[in-house]
């Protein structure tokens, strides 16, 4: 089992950045991918970023490649989204997932947390 936690959302002016973190607490979280995903009101989730377990690997949704970032410290069992010039339409909430398998976790995980909420402002 794999219990998921984020934080590091918030308001932000347009061009600006933030980093999300998604700690994770369960035995069997190094072993598993990680990815981020996000839903604005009114539309569907999308996938954002996701990284393997070990963190040598990482896979971008067209959209947010050269803007955002998405890493792993193990040791911490944390994955961290960072997040530059921001527009408004990245407003949403952000969710982690954990998943064994790193093909699954582009779609959807075995896992979940509760979400952060992301405001860009114009």
């Amino acid at each position: 089992q794999v219990q998921l936690v984020e934080s590091g959302g918030g308001l932000v002016q347009a061009g600006g950045s933030l980093r999300l973190s998604c700690a994770a607490s369960g035995r069997t979280f190094s072993r598993c991918a990680v990815g981020w995903f996000r839903q604005a009101p009114g539309k569907e989730r999308e996938f954002v970023a996701a990284i393997n377990w070990s963190g040598g690997s990482t896979y971008y949704a067209d959209s947010m490649k050269g803007r955002f970032t998405i890493s792993r410290d193990n040791a911490k069992n944390t994955v961290y989204l960072q997040m530059n010039s921001l527009k408004p339409e990245d407003t949403a909430v952000y969710y982690c997932a954990a998943d064994p398998n790193f093909i699954v976790i582009r779609t959807s995980g075995a896992y979940w947390g509760q979400g952060t909420q992301v405001t860009v402002s114009s």
